[in-house]
């Protein structure tokens, strides 16, 4: 995929027909923009302008691009120019021979380091060294890291085992994962809210019904349907793939493989007969449940008159709600 800086770029590129192209929405690329892309490419050529700005965003832009483990090349832009102007100049053709002819973004760094600095300074040899490290200690592939640095090295003419050791530095100095981003939640999803979840996220038909529902008030007393609550919350489409991506990466690792898993499996028949007795048959349970501890609270001893006519009067209310439920219940349809 090319990255380019400016939704102008993109425009053009595109009219000229280049289609594997994206923009962020700012000055470098975000680590949430580089999981998605992830999900669809393994290399990355960013075409940013060729001034400082354009390359100080080319910079910024790789920590993300790395820590997915994507590989980066840089288009080297001729001066004054980005690439509107340059389609818009010399054509697609020339275009396409810069990022044919783009370096890897470490050759591309070490080169603009070499005109601007003295790489013959043992000190400035070991900074350049120290920044280059910091760079792929965020490279989590082994194989990736390992022709990196053998790259990297023999660029500087220092030793492979010399810069390994300032990339396991660079590891140590990293910042720890925020713990809200792995481990299960609290309560897992039941088998009825995993369903939900699933006709949730694969079809049109059961998404738009159960945001029809007073789906806040009753998940509110499921145990384990805060992923489901997000799901609903959220701005996806089940038949839009970017859409699901997008939501995928807000989520624990956890909660990502079971999103994974319910978007693989085998949609039902009928998703949105199969929603309804779903739904239907998780309002029941929770009515039940309000219903049975209503009716235990009545038979303790030494109850007021006023709670005892409050809990008839719960108790009155939840059989009522309980059988409208039932009444327009569907039959539950086999989810297979």
């Amino acid at each position: 995929a090319i990255v380019c800086e400016g939704q102008l770029d993109l425009i053009t590129l595109f009219e000229a027909g280049i289609q594997n192209v994206v923009a962020p929405q700012g000055t470098a690329f975000t680590a949430q923009q580089a999981h998605v892309l992830k999900r669809f490419v393994r290399e990355v050529v960013l075409c940013f302008d060729s001034d400082t700005a354009g390359q100080n965003a080319a910079e910024r832009s790789l920590e993300p691009l790395l820590q997915n483990d994507l590989v980066v090349r840089v288009v080297e832009m001729p001066a004054d120019e980005d690439p509107d102007s340059l389609v818009r100049k010399s054509g697609r053709q020339k275009f396409d021979e810069l990022v044919a002819a783009a370096p890897d973004f470490f050759d591309y760094w070490i080169e603009n380091k070499a005109a601007t600095s003295d790489l013959n300074s043992l000190s400035i040899k070991m900074q350049i060294a120290r920044e280059l490290a910091a760079s792929v200690a965020h490279v989590r592939d082994p194989v990736m890291r390992g022709e990196i640095m053998n790259k990297v090295s023999a660029r500087l003419s220092i030793r492979v085992g010399d810069f390994e050791t300032l990339v396991k530095r660079g590891e140590h100095n990293r910042p720890v994962a925020s713990v809200s981003k792995v481990g299960p939640p609290v309560t897992a999803p039941s088998h009825d809210v995993a369903m939900l979840c699933l006709l949730a996220l694969r079809s049109e038909e059961a998404h738009a019904f159960l945001l029809e529902q007073n789906w806040r008030d009753v998940l509110a007393h499921v145990p384990g349907a805060d992923l489901l609550i997000r799901i609903l919350e959220a701005d996806l489409r089940p038949d839009d793939p970017a859409s699901l991506n997008l939501f995928q990466t807000s989520l624990t690792s956890y909660e990502e493989s079971l999103v994974s898993g319910w978007l693989l499996q085998k949609i039902p028949a009928n998703p949105a007969a199969v929603v309804r007795g779903w739904w239907s048959g998780l309002q029941q349970a929770i009515l039940r449940r309000e219903l049975e501890a209503a009716e235990s609270r009545m038979r303790l001893p030494n109850l007021t008159t006023g709670e005892i006519m409050q809990l008839q009067k719960q108790v009155l209310d939840l059989r009522s709600q309980l059988h409208d439920v039932l009444r327009f219940s569907p039959a539950r349809v086999h989810e297979s």
